[in-house]
């Protein structure tokens, strides 16, 4: 996380160093991105940089947190739409996020990551509801899925029906990256994985 000078900031200097990190994490994977371009692009000094973050690192995952809690608050919202659906606010996400990649730097930005993707991009990814340190989340998660569609016996079974589907969702992102396929065929072959979880693989 950055440390406190950095929110010392005024709101709209904040916005040019994250705004510069982006593009340039958005020209090429974080083990090679170059803080010296970050400052060049922000117009400030090396030793600011090293004021607000520890490294590149330290940016990258800022950024991506970023993006991270905008994308949870459209994950619940779609949730209490879809009526409690993690099957149908899933899809819905997907669609979302495939929209949410026609801009070429946030699609050249997550395609860095998720390509290059390792433990800590992966966590990253993960939404607070599925992570222990975040009990309160978890519980408001609870309140919103509509547990009866659901194949367990036990509420803590809800964090491994949550890994699977990200499993898909996951593998099916990094397909749109690799093979720039069609929004329509990835959304149709998301939606058959996604049907074949709901239904189950073996014939009733």
């Amino acid at each position: 996380m950055p440390k406190q000078t950095f929110f010392n900031l005024q709101k709209s200097k904040q916005d040019v160093l994250i705004d510069a990190a982006i593009k340039e994490f958005s020209r090429v994977p974080l083990n090679e991105a170059a803080i010296s371009n970050i400052i060049a692009t922000a117009d400030i000094p090396r030793g600011s940089f090293y004021q607000y973050f520890e490294n590149k690192e330290d940016l990258f995952f800022y950024v991506f947190s970023i993006f991270g809690k905008k994308g949870e608050k459209t994950f619940v919202n779609s949730l209490k739409k879809n009526n409690g659906d993690l099957i149908e606010t899933f899809v819905q996400m997907f669609e979302i996020l495939l929209t949410f990649f026609r801009n070429d730097e946030k699609r050249s930005f997550f395609k860095n990551a998720f390509l290059n993707i390792n433990h800590r991009v992966e966590g990253a990814c993960a939404p607070s509801f599925m992570k222990e340190s975040h009990n309160g989340i978890v519980q408001e998660f609870f309140k919103l899925v509509d547990m009866d569609k659901l194949n367990i016996s036990d509420k803590s079974e809800i964090k491994h029906v949550m890994l699977v589907i990200k499993a898909v969702t996951f593998h099916n992102i990094m397909l749109n990256f690799a093979n720039n396929v069609s929004e329509e065929e990835a959304v149709e072959k998301y939606k058959f994985e996604m049907n074949l979880l709901r239904e189950g693989i073996y014939k009733k």
